[in-house]
């Protein structure tokens, strides 16, 4: 296989950037094609922990190209200030990084308008991460947003800013009760960053036409998760970009067809951030066990995770609108010394047993999960490099979330590091 998408089975931070960078290993290009700096990839090489929120999680290899898609909508001074980061730490060179022109610009009136929105709601706030990604998507769909395409002409990219902030602050002031924020330092800020980041814009979509043409191994990095999908997420306690597979048709300019495989990811329980249903949510001490166990707190914002039993009716969701070739499964050691476990089956919902997702994402604030219970072990596993040297009983967990999720399971992960993984099937071998 040449080309391989990784995306999210769940609500998010299932342990893609690990992963990914994996992955990475065997790939050429690494390409991230949705979302912004509210997704956050965790790794952790060689005991050095890494925080990836734009730029792709092969940036920790000196010999790949990372990409950074039309369909993100980028921060700028988050991700120069990543760029610097990585520099510093892993010597990068300058070459590394190609950023679409048509990736749209997230802006400081973004984020004001974001987190007052949050504020406005009160108990009905949706729980975003406050960054500002929902209002720069809204831009972009409305014709409003200024791309890094406008760059180029800065006397133009000048006035459409001010008309941006002239129209933001007045809707920061009458609607949000909010502070109107000062266009001039807006414009000076992106006037130093613009010196920075014209050297990495490219056409990103002709760059991968002509990389998949010439053989070479691309990776596709999802952000998020499908249950976090704007149309096929539980919405509208959803992100505001598609976070499936065929995002990143749409997202990079890459034709459909070109696609070889979609690996899900999915961590051994579920875990959630912010408000909405969550029908294997678990309470108690349970939940605050596995919550520190599994470090369970947002990458992005350090918000404690919701926890839950794994759910194979989502994974079901996930491998059909995703067109799943195989699932990795992460954080299976952060189970060892429960016992029992439980599995969601399926639902109950309205009197009726449903194994896929009940009509209307409605139905999941009042379903049921019907449980299934299965023996835990009390061995560590974080030394294990194959399934041979698992416990019977952490085989046999694997081997039911495989049948449930109806997909082969193609990667274990047993601890945060990148050596603590046992491989059965690599996309790229």
């Amino acid at each position: 296989m040449k080309t391989v998408a990784v995306v999210g089975t769940q609500w998010g931070d299932e342990g893609k950037g690990k992963i990914v960078d994996l992955l990475a290993a065997d790939a050429d290009v690494i390409v991230r094609f949705q979302g912004g700096n509210n997704a956050a990839h965790t790794l952790v090489v060689d005991g050095e922990k890494f925080i990836l929120r734009l730029v792709p999680a092969g940036a920790l290899y000196s010999n790949k190209t990372c990409v950074i898609g039309n369909g993100t909508v980028v921060d700028p001074l988050a991700l120069l200030s990543e760029i610097d980061d990585l520099k510093k730490r892993r010597g990068l060179a300058d070459d590394f990084l190609k950023l679409s022109y048509e990736a749209h610009i997230v802006f400081p009136y973004h984020r004001a308008i974001d987190q007052a929105r949050e504020a406005r709601a009160g108990k009905r706030a949706i729980g975003t991460t406050g960054f500002g990604i929902g209002p720069a998507y809204e831009d972009k769909m409305s014709r409003a947003g200024l791309r890094f395409d406008d760059l180029a002409n800065f006397q133009s990219f000048t006035e459409k800013l001010r008309r941006n902030v002239a129209d933001k602050n007045a809707y920061l002031k009458a609607v949000l009760k909010g502070k109107p924020l000062s266009g001039a330092d807006m414009l000076e800020a992106m006037r130093r960053a613009r010196r920075r980041l014209m050297p990495y814009l490219c056409d990103t979509g002709e760059y991968l036409a002509q990389a998949i043409a010439a053989g070479k191994r691309v990776l596709f990095e999802g952000a998020h998760g499908t249950m976090l999908d704007i149309d096929h997420g539980t919405y509208p306690f959803v992100t505001s970009s598609n976070c499936i597979a065929s995002a990143a048709f749409a997202g990079t300019g890459m034709g459909p067809g070109q696609l070889d495989a979609v690996l899900g990811i999915s961590k051994a329980y579920t875990t959630r951030v912010g408000a909405g249903p969550f029908p294997t949510e678990i309470k108690g001490w349970l939940a605050d066990s596995l919550r520190e166990e599994g470090v369970e707190f947002g990458s992005a914002t350090g918000r404690p995770r919701r926890i839950g039993w794994f759910d194979a009716v989502l994974a079901r969701l996930a491998a059909r609108v995703n067109g799943m070739w195989a699932l990795a499964l992460t954080k299976l050691d952060v189970l060892t010394g429960i016992d029992p476990i439980k599995l969601c089956v399926g639902y109950q919902y309205k009197g009726n047993r449903y194994e896929t997702m009940p009509p209307g994402r409605h139905s999941m604030d009042t379903a049921k999960p019907i449980f299934e219970e299965m023996r835990g072990w009390k061995e560590r596993i974080g030394d294990a490099r194959s399934l041979e040297e698992l416990p019977a009983n952490a085989r046999r967990y694997i081997e039911r979330i495989g049948e449930l999720a109806g997909v082969s399971i193609a990667i274990v992960s047993v601890g945060p590091d990148r050596a603590a993984t046992i491989v059965l099937k690599n996309p790229f071998a």
